[in-house]
């Protein structure tokens, strides 16, 4: 039990690293690896403990998002707010789904989501420009980074917040967090810079995981020590790792962060899916 510990711990560390600078919150990375090597997991037990990660790892990557002043935070509390009934009807629904039909909609979702992002236009990846002026019904963002980076844009707030009803649904039920939802959603559909999608969507994750977390311990999720020492030793490892995830965000390009997403999404649902 001690080597699988100190696995998770380094897990936790990856999870943190790649799940912050993607915005992805790292449950699409934590929940196949638990699928695989823990199989006697039941599905509530695999989505308690992933949704207790993403919450750690998205709250410390906030913190940092935050000193760096990415996160549009007027979008932010609208969609979080709006994730909050799906969350708790996500949560339940992992109660009554059957294991093996678990498996399939992740490793579905996943395959489908990443040729999504290798197939999608190449444009709003990095840099935005004031071309959504002149259009009326939107709302409209300039947010300056701590690095002095502009970052001009415009969404439409409904569409978002039905976005964010679905992702708050999906979310707890396969445990992903939602960031693997929600970035590439907030990048093609509602056109946010890369950057910006990323630093908002990790801030919505750590209300919306909070909630789930909460869900779940109400449910009783957390009664099994096993159920805690895993999350804690998952924990132990995401903390830093959010904090240089974070650090690397501000480093790379956009076109870098949409590309590592698909091809993670890709390796993960397939090895789910055939093996």
């Amino acid at each position: 039990m001690l080597d699988n510990l100190y696995i998770l711990v380094g897990l936790g560390l990856g999870i943190g690293t790649l799940g912050t600078l993607i915005g992805a919150g790292g449950g699409f990375i934590l929940v196949p690896f638990l699928i695989l090597f823990f199989p006697d997991l039941q599905p509530e037990s695999i989505t308690a403990i992933s949704m207790a990660v993403v919450a750690v790892n998205a709250s410390t990557g906030s913190l940092a998002y935050m000193r760096s002043k990415r996160i549009d935070y007027k979008a932010g509390i609208y969609f979080a707010i709006a994730t909050i009934p799906g969350s708790i009807l996500g949560v339940l629904t992992t109660k009554i789904i059957p294991k093996h039909q678990f498996d399939f909609i992740f490793g579905i979702v996943l395959i489908l989501l990443a040729i999504f992002l290798v197939l999608k236009k190449k444009k709003h990846l990095d840099q935005s420009s004031s071309e959504f002026s002149e259009k009326k019904g939107l709302t409209h963002q300039h947010l300056v980074d701590k690095e002095g980076h502009a970052f001009t844009y415009a969404y439409n707030m409904k569409n978002g917040i039905l976005l964010a009803i679905v992702v708050g649904f999906f979310s707890p039920l396969l445990g992903i967090g939602g960031g693997v939802i929600h970035v590439p959603a907030m990048v093609e559909w509602l056109q946010f810079p890369v950057h910006i999608a990323t630093a908002t969507s990790h801030f919505i994750l750590a209300i919306m995981s909070s909630v789930s977390v909460l869900v779940h311990y109400i449910e009783g999720s957390y009664a099994d020590t096993t159920i805690v020492k895993m999350s804690l030793a998952l924990i132990v490892g995401v903390i830093p790792g959010a904090l240089l995830g974070a650090k690397l965000s501000k480093k790379v390009k956009g076109t870098f962060i949409i590309k590592a997403l698909a091809i993670s999404l890709a390796l993960v649902g397939v090895r789910i899916l055939f093996f």
